[in-house]
């Protein structure tokens, strides 16, 4: 039986579902799990975004002008991945998910993959960036039927060279493991942190040209606005 905070193990969307809007599909998600949850763990959650948001991690975070490195990454099988490369032959599009264990993210990578087309179209390459381990990541490839790599940010190193990490607060771990969320297990470190949900487009000298950052996970950018922020840049 799955927990609440565990995404459906079929990862089919049907084709009505796929032509929905992002924000509709997490709206579902979020009424399905406020449903689901015990009140005093979904208002906890909820606590904790309004305390994020209270500390001004995005306006820290990198943003559209800021150059960012663009190192080499391995994916989930172990093969190296280098950014700088990718975005030499095109705008880069790096999508940073906290972990196949969030129904949010879940979602966005579902729907980033049904996009990959007209992404692709616009002259862009995607990648998913996580901190969870290679299994995991494997894991939540397969079951989102992703078309794009998956690299893994041990330790999130990479998301902390953007800003865009935070520690989960003592009082939620419990909270999480109480609903089959064990972090320490999940990323393989006991640091329980997290990249912010995500989205950069970058250039072929690492600029970021367009981005998405909020410290509210229930919250991610429509695909269609990066395909139509790419069509702007490469215009």
């Amino acid at each position: 039986m799955l927990t609440p905070m565990q995404p459906p193990s079929c990862a089919c969307v049907p084709k009505e579902e796929a032509s929905m809007s992002l924000a509709v599909e997490l709206k579902k998600t979020a009424d399905s799990l406020k449903a689901a949850l015990p009140a005093d763990i979904f208002a906890a959650i909820g606590q904790s975004i309004a305390d994020l948001k209270a500390t001004g991690i995005t306006k820290r975070a990198a943003s559209v002008g800021s150059i960012i490195p663009l190192p080499v990454i391995k994916d989930f099988d172990g093969n190296e991945v280098d950014l700088g490369t990718l975005a030499a032959d095109g705008p880069l599009v790096i999508s940073f998910y906290r972990g196949g264990w969030c129904p949010y993210c879940n979602v966005e990578l579902r729907a980033l993959s049904h996009a990959l087309g007209d992404i692709e179209a616009a002259g862009a390459t995607v990648v998913a960036i996580t901190p969870e381990s290679s299994g995991n990541a494997r894991e939540t490839a397969g079951k989102n039927t992703l078309g794009f790599p998956v690299l893994i940010d041990e330790g999130n190193r990479y998301a902390r060279e953007l800003g865009i990490v935070f520690s989960l607060p003592e009082k939620l771990r419990p909270l999480y493991r109480e609903i089959g969320i064990d972090l320490v297990d999940w990323n393989g470190d006991e640091s329980y942190e997290l990249p912010l949900a995500a989205t950069y487009i970058v250039d072929s000298n690492g600029t970021v040209v367009w981005a998405f950052v909020d410290a509210d996970f229930t919250l991610r950018t429509e695909p269609a606005n990066i395909a139509a922020a790419l069509r702007r840049v490469l215009a």
